[in-house]
């Protein structure tokens, strides 16, 4: 008997959305990168992206335990001498609701082409709609119904 290995054509991705409302930025970063992986399929291989496309909406909404909120510095470099500039957690907020939770799924992925690739398949929204309607995306719960994937309901 041989070992089957999924082809790139066998992937079956579907989109889901999250709603971040009230959730932490860690515990939801991990769980959206599982789900972009594609870990949560029984056939995941780690060198294609057999993740899924995942939505996360109220992203201005997602909370920290603690004092991160004014502890947790974000850094970039120009590249030049005095080039370094640093923002807090609360600051980044201020100007850009999604980056924060862009930048901790982008961290939890790997390091090379299959990571970019696996980051486009994200689409973070600071609001409560999203343009992604046509593609029928289907509502993912977090935390104890861990994988729970379920139909959106029109109201």
């Amino acid at each position: 008997m041989k070992t089957y290995t999924p082809k790139l054509g066998d992937a079956n991705k579907e989109w889901l959305v999250i709603d971040a409302t009230g959730l932490t930025l860690g515990r939801l970063a991990s769980e959206v990168a599982i789900l972009l992986r594609g870990k949560h399929k029984p056939e995941f291989t780690p060198f294609l992206d057999m993740g899924d496309f995942v939505i996360v909406v109220n992203a201005d909404k997602i909370t920290v335990t603690g004092k991160k909120l004014q502890q947790q510095i974000y850094h970039k470099h120009s590249g030049y001498p005095g080039g370094l500039r640093s923002l807090t957690l609360e600051e980044l907020n201020a100007r850009n609701p999604c980056k924060a939770l862009e930048i901790a799924v982008k961290g939890m992925l790997p390091k090379n082409r299959l990571g970019a690739d696996l980051f486009r398949n994200l689409k973070v929204y600071a609001g409560a709609t999203h343009p992604h309607e046509a593609q029928q995306p289907k509502e993912y719960r977090t935390g104890g119904q861990r994988f729970a994937i379920t139909s959106v309901a029109s109201e």
